[in-house]
């Protein structure tokens, strides 16, 4: 495993899928899921410049954010949270990116000591296997999540299916994109949906086409 000549690698092809579809490279973020690696692994990361770490577990989550939480990070859980677990990671999150109930909301109000930037994840695919509400059910529950100041809807979250081929995952994709961009054009208070989280391994070359600001990388980070 060579994570310099991996992240080059990786950085070179966020590059090219930007001037693709004519945007800023900026614009990208590259969040390196840290999940199946150890934390000094997460440190070398973060000595070669990554400045986005995501876990998908609470208890890996917080085993390397006391590791690491003097180091120049910004921090991302990724993974579905159960209700119980709320009060033991929410405040060290920067980034949540599986907001796929209302109860879950309204845990995280009760268990917040500020605004927490949250994904609202949508299950485009239609997936039973994938957590999420259904893009009908977006606008439905939009009314009660304001209600809670300490939730903020930066954007949307999605995930394609693994096996999926590549004209699935640009109409998911763009059906993430084009349903942010509604929610934004509602300027509701405290849901400036301006970010799309979508886009691994397998397809964040296609996931910046239709505007990912975020993209969660693992498997190309550490083969």
């Amino acid at each position: 495993m060579n994570l310099e000549k991996n992240k080059k690698s990786i950085f070179e092809q966020v590059h090219k899928a930007c001037v693709a579809a004519n945007r800023l490279e900026e614009n990208v973020k590259v969040v390196a899921v840290t999940k199946h690696v150890d934390i000094s692994t997460a440190s070398a990361l973060l000595d070669i410049g990554i400045k986005h770490l995501a876990e998908n577990r609470v208890d890996k989550f917080l085993e390397k954010y006391e590791a690491l939480k003097d180091r120049d990070v910004t921090w991302h859980l990724i993974g579905s949270l159960q209700r119980r677990k709320v009060k033991d990671v929410i405040n060290h999150v920067d980034y949540f990116h599986a907001l796929d109930s209302l109860n879950l909301a309204k845990e995280i109000q009760k268990r917040a000591a500020h605004p927490i930037n949250c994904f609202l994840q949508v299950n485009i695919s239609g997936e039973e296997s994938k957590h999420g509400f259904s893009p009908d059910e977006v606008n439905l529950v939009l009314p009660q999540i304001a209600e809670l100041d300490k939730i903020r809807l930066v954007g949307l979250m999605t995930i394609a299916p693994l096996d999926a081929d590549s004209e699935t995952i640009h109409n998911i994709f763009e059906q993430a994109a084009q349903l942010r961009q509604e929610l934004q054009r509602q300027d509701r208070k405290n849901m400036p949906f301006t970010e799309l989280s979508m886009g691994m391994s397998n397809d964040y070359e296609i996931a910046i086409q239709h505007g990912a600001t975020f993209v969660r990388i693992g498997t190309s980070f550490f083969k």
